[in-house]
């Protein structure tokens, strides 16, 4: 009865409509359930083939900007002088205002994409019965497996004094880009960290300090050409600690 009253729970945990101390309590129950974490692993995968699908029908920017042009009225000639004092600056800003929404409402829909794809990983990581390809607290173990296997390098941070335990590495996918998962225990919370060349992943998903997506808080930055993102279900002080002592290794 208890897997079953938190299988009930399990597409708002993995939709962030959990409150964050029952999502914590379910996080905390995949890491010992083999069935239920086989069950959100399940989802997970439901979950990303639908977004993948959907994606294939996403509208491109050309075509939402020839309807906009089509449903914006045209401007009329007038022949009295407030026309052109009044009108047309008002179109003008109205023009730009409607640009500038544009451009916020996309930013914001390629970040929760991203953000979505990889707090899907991170469950999906967690909940697979081998969550590491490589299984090390040892940076000088984990680092090196690494080479030949992701086009790039990257320097581990040095976790003597800290609250924060590696446990190993992955190879994964970011729009079929290969990177490097990390994953570190705090408190027994985990945290990916996830690592891509800087070539475009999100879009122009700009670096900002730790934000909530879905039930998961997210940074993300650039830095000698490769992009980082650290997800968990911790706090803020968490995320941005390990963020810090990766941007101190890099």
């Amino acid at each position: 009865m208890a897997c079953e009253s938190r299988r009930d729970k399990l597409d708002a945990y993995l939709d962030g409509e959990l409150p964050s101390s029952e999502a914590s309590a379910l996080a905390a129950h995949l890491r010992q359930c083999a069935s239920c974490s086989a069950d959100a692993l399940q989802r997970v995968q439901l979950k990303r083939s639908v977004a993948i699908a959907g994606k294939r029908y996403e509208a491109s920017a050309e075509f939402r900007q020839k309807m906009l042009q089509r449903i914006l009225p045209a401007q009329r000639r007038s022949v009295f002088r407030w026309w052109k004092t009044v009108i047309v600056p008002a179109l003008l800003f109205l023009l730009l205002a409607l640009a500038a929404d544009f451009y916020l409402t996309g930013e914001r829909a390629r970040r929760q994409r991203v953000y979505g794809e990889l707090a899907d990983l991170h469950v999906a990581t967690l909940a697979s019965a081998t969550p590491v390809d490589v299984a090390s607290t040892d940076r000088h173990t984990v680092k090196p497996w690494f080479e030949g296997r992701i086009p790039f390098t990257f320097n581990l941070p040095e976790l003597q004094n800290t609250d924060f335990t590696l446990i190993g590495g992955r190879v994964t996918y970011l729009g079929q880009t290969p990177g490097a998962q990390l994953i570190y225990r705090i408190r027994k919370h985990e945290i990916s960290v996830f690592i891509f060349q800087d070539r475009g992943q999100g879009g122009t998903i700009r670096a900002s300090c730790p934000v909530q997506e879905f039930s998961f808080h997210v940074e993300n930055w650039t830095k000698n050409g490769l992009r980082y993102f650290v997800v968990g279900d911790v706090g803020n002080e968490d995320i941005e600690a390990m963020s810090k002592l990766f941007r101190d290794a890099a």
